[in-house]
């Protein structure tokens, strides 16, 4: 049987990967460096677009429990992101230029993997010999788009993404930014840029009035994925919405006032050189003149040099509850899996998961066995039970821990319910591997 994966970004490498690895040979296209998305500029695997963050290493954290099941799972990706880390205080963050380079060696030098650098436009599904893995991204469109939509009946849905913008560290004001870490937690590991109660009122003022740039090729009304919604969405919310989210001054002392700042902006490093840094949370739409004029506002970011500005875009995921069953497998098409964001599961941890769930599943298939089966307690089980329950309105999912089954008993202190949560998910996920 051949197997055909469709896509190398975070989901293609990971399924690539894990299947080569497992004894199978496989096909990986990458329509890159010949064809690029409106939002991709690296030629290489795995390029991360929004952010370099794959969130809280913390096992009583969601993303940190992802973590852990897919290493338990035999995931090949997240140790190559250890090797590009960047520091971030309690989060992996990566350089993703070094990430991307990485990946794409390996993939390249793991025997067993055939790279194909090529367009592809038909997913091929009455090909009785084949199974292929589509793994696309949100981003799909041309003769592919249209031939998934001709599979899926047109069952795809659409919101829209947003990237936040970087600037380069020697056009900050130091005199005006502290580093430090939230609550201590790392080694002081953000930039903090802290803003007193005039100065925000101001900055909020001037971010619900900046002029906001076109969106294209969008028709009907616009969704905002909650995770990346444009931070000038978010000021129109209210005027504390910011300061309960990414602006939230929590676990922060400003050492020239001594007192925690009103609101605070972080700036998280972009490479392992420190040259460069994103504003954490700072997803945005604004025209790229009205990116520099508002933010510099925020304190130390007075004379802030852009080297790249906040971009939106459209993604595109399928009804997933109506289309793919518990395998994510197409009910239609059964030789015909899906895996990444065009699932609808949604961040970048969690691509990797749906990639290395569908390799695990064609594994299964392709040696007799029956598909992997993950408990209810799991962060992967819950996120696979979400994706394939139909639902009135279906929209993307990352890790959370509310998705996981409540404990038995009641517990008040939620870090210490998150712990619990966490190490039954990990006992229930190593019980169940025993088993297969």
């Amino acid at each position: 049987m051949q197997i055909r994966i469709l896509g190398a970004g975070l989901a293609g490498c990971e399924a690539a990967l894990y299947l080569a690895k497992n004894g199978f040979e496989v096909e990986l296209y990458e329509q890159k460096p010949h064809n690029f998305s409106p939002a991709h500029k690296n030629s290489g695997f795995a390029e991360l677009v929004c952010s370099n963050s794959l969130k809280a290493d913390r096992l009583d954290s969601a993303s940190g429990l992802l973590k852990a099941e897919m290493k338990l799972l035999g995931d090949c990706l997240l140790e190559v992101a250890e090797r590009c880390r960047v520091a971030a205080g309690g989060a992996l963050a990566v350089d993703r230029t070094e990430f991307s380079q990485q990946v794409t060696e390996l993939v390249e030098n793991t025997p067993g993997i055939t790279i194909r650098r090529e367009e592809v436009r038909f997913v091929g599904e009455t090909r009785p010999d084949t199974i292929t893995i589509v793994a696309t991204g949100p981003l799909t469109e041309g003769e592919l788009a249209q031939d998934i939509a001709r599979l899926t009946g047109g069952q795809k849905l659409s919101f829209y993404d947003a990237a936040a913008p970087i600037v380069t560290a020697e056009s900050l004001n130091m005199d005006r930014i502290f580093a430090a870490s939230r609550y201590g937690r790392g080694e002081a590991d953000y930039l903090n840029c802290p803003f007193d109660k005039e100065g925000y009122e101001a900055f909020h003022a001037a971010l619900q009035n900046a002029e906001r740039a076109p969106l294209h090729d969008f028709d009907g009304d616009l969704t905002v994925y909650e995770g990346c919604m444009p931070i000038e969405v978010m000021a129109g919310r209210g005027a504390d919405t910011m300061r309960y989210g990414p602006l939230r001054p929590v676990g922060l002392t400003d050492p020239r006032t001594g007192h925690r700042p009103w609101a605070n902006v972080q700036l998280r490093a972009e490479n392992t050189e420190r040259s460069m840094y994103n504003l954490v949370g700072f997803q945005t739409n604004l025209k790229f003149g009205e990116q520099q004029r508002v933010f510099r506002m925020i304190p130390g970011l007075e004379n802030a040099e852009f080297v790249r500005y906040g971009v939106m875009h459209r993604n595109t995921f399928l009804n997933s509850p109506v289309l793919l069953g518990p395998d994510l497998s197409l009910r239609s098409y059964p030789n015909v899996f899906f895996a990444g964001q065009i699932t609808g599961f949604e961040g970048y941890v969690e691509s990797m998961a749906s990639g290395l769930l569908a390799a695990r599943a064609v594994q299964a298939r392709l040696l007799g066995k029956r598909t992997p089966v993950y408990p209810d307690e799991t962060m992967c089980g819950s996120l696979l039970r979400y994706i394939a329950t139909p639902t009135r309105d279906f929209q993307p999912m990352g890790a959370n821990m509310g998705i996981l089954p409540s404990l038995e008993e009641r517990v008040r202190d939620k870090r210490k319910r998150y712990e619990m949560l966490a190490q039954r998910a990990v006992n229930a996920l190593q019980e169940s591997l025993v088993c297969e």
